[in-house]
């Protein structure tokens, strides 16, 4: 995914776009940078890989050289940004969350009119520069910012560092948020709510979707107004967002919370106590415990001081390594109890079958799992929750083909096309495909229970209208909007 922060202020903002943005580390982990500009009008800007390291150290020995009183920083899980472009509308620098669907596309028609393109560390097209192009495209910076939400299919929030202050654009649907804040001399904006308090600014409010608006140090100036559809995305509370941030007025926990409470509630299994698998699933875990009545416990403990973020490297392999590196059960608590341990989803399965066998061999009586989502049935097409190539490494979708008779081993499963009607019948809750499908993925994992939120208590939870929150995942009800 990725987060920006930014800061206009009246003095030197350096120091806390700094820190604004390493409180949105949690969001990626390929790339991250910052830029300012000065009185003058220059600009200064750095990137660095985050791949083998953090955002602080890489970017501690780089704040003598920054000066401005305007600056962006970004945590990026794609492409090196900010870029910096000068076009008819002046200069300026850029940052993206962004997930652009039909790259190929929009490059091909800016190449033949002319366009080109220079960001390109590798050989594919770095999309923060083709975001770039398409505002230059514009009359105006809001011109140019709605060029961008006619053309990309997928999602993209920016920040754009200009000499007249920062404009901050939220996607056209609102799929990843924009946050604003305030304090007497500076405006910020960021990703992440939690990215304000410790820096001294206080939440003003929320961009609405496609919104836009020029923040300098005393105020904010609204370019366009936001639409009327909203789709956020319902992993911004279940997954990404970090535990004190809130979005559209929603907290974090509190949704993980009245989800594994609601859940909980319903719940009559037989065991000794609830536990999460860290760090997702604690606060769903302390709302189940109350809802089934049953004692809270760190069965499974994160090993912070070497593995204190939640995402994970970018090959499979090494994911899988490190997933199990950072998690340690205890024996101690778990042997010969019935444990049911809460967690945020189940994409690949890998994860989680490594998790039970290492629970098994501590002496877990029983192993119950309960998973604060649906069973995810589609890969994600706007925020790259999962990098998915394919529906069939996901494992709702593999246990889908072999209930179907198609085995996912087989290459022509690959190329299966479940009809829009079936998948509906196994992404409803309670018809006897999704009882199936839940079925299979227990035994699958060699689970001795297994439950999924029902997608009717996650929109409970998040508290907004079902037609405002983006379900793709689950139900591939995700809207498409003319924008």
């Amino acid at each position: 995914m990725g987060g920006f922060y930014g800061v206009a202020a009246r003095r030197s903002c350096v120091d806390e776009v700094f820190y604004g943005t390493d409180y949105n580390s949690h969001l990626g982990t390929r790339r991250a940078g910052m830029a300012f500009i000065d009185a003058d009008g220059c600009f200064t800007r750095q990137i660095h890989s985050l791949e083998n390291n953090y955002f602080r150290t890489k970017f501690e020995d780089d704040l003598k050289d920054f000066h401005g009183n305007t600056g962006i920083g970004v945590i990026s899980d794609t492409d090196a940004q900010p870029i910096i472009i000068n076009c008819h509308l002046g200069k300026f620098a850029l940052v993206t969350v962004a997930k652009i669907n039909n790259t190929g596309e929009i490059e091909q028609r800016l190449l033949k009119r002319g366009i080109h393109f220079c960001e390109h560390g590798t050989a594919a097209l770095n999309p923060t520069e083709l975001v770039g192009a398409l505002i230059s495209e514009g009359a105006t910076y809001a011109d140019g910012i709605e060029n961008v939400y006619r053309n990309v299919k997928g999602s993209c929030s920016m920040l754009l560092l200009t000499p007249e202050g920062i404009i901050a654009a939220r996607d056209a649907l609102g799929r990843t948020p924009v946050l604003l804040a305030r304090k007497d001399d500076a405006m910020a904006v960021s990703s992440e709510s939690c990215a304000f308090p410790n820096l001294g600014y206080h939440y003003e409010r929320d961009l609405g979707p496609g919104e836009v608006v020029l923040i300098k140090a005393d105020g904010e100036e609204v370019l366009r107004k936001p639409g009327e559809h909203q789709q956020v995305c319902a992993f911004l509370w279940t997954y990404y967002g970090y535990p004190p941030c809130d979005y559209e007025g929603r907290n974090v926990d509190a949704m993980r919370y009245d989800t594994g409470l609601e859940m909980g509630r319903d719940d009559n299994t037989d065991i000794d106590f609830v536990a999460p698998i860290p760090d997702s699933g604690t606060c769903m875990a302390l709302g189940y415990a109350a809802g089934i009545g049953k004692p809270f416990k760190r069965g499974i403990v994160k090993y912070t001081p070497t593995w204190p973020r939640s995402f994970t490297p970018g090959t499979q392999s090494r994911r899988e390594l490190v997933a199990k590196m950072k998690l340690i059960p205890n024996p101690s608590l778990i042997k010969g109890n019935k444990v049911m341990f809460c967690d945020d989803s189940i994409v690949r399965g890998t994860q989680l079958r490594d998790n039970v066998s290492d629970l098994r061999e501590a002496g877990a009586k029983e192993v119950h799992i309960r998973i604060s989502c649906p069973p995810l049935i589609y890969p994600c097409r706007f925020i790259n929750f999962t990098s998915s190539k394919s529906p069939m490494e996901l494992i709702a979708r593999r246990v889908i083909a072999r209930l179907e008779g198609h085995d996912p081993a087989e290459p022509a499963t690959a190329d299966w096309e479940p009809s829009a009607e079936l998948l509906q019948r196994y992404a409803t809750t309670g018809t006897p495909e999704y009882k199936a499908l839940v079925e299979e993925i227990r035994k699958e994992l060699k689970l001795d229970s297994l439950q999924f939120a029902p997608i009717e208590t996650v929109v409970r939870a998040i508290g907004l209208p079902k037609c405002r929150i983006c379900t793709h995942c689950f139900d591939g009800s995700s809207y498409d909007y003319n924008v």
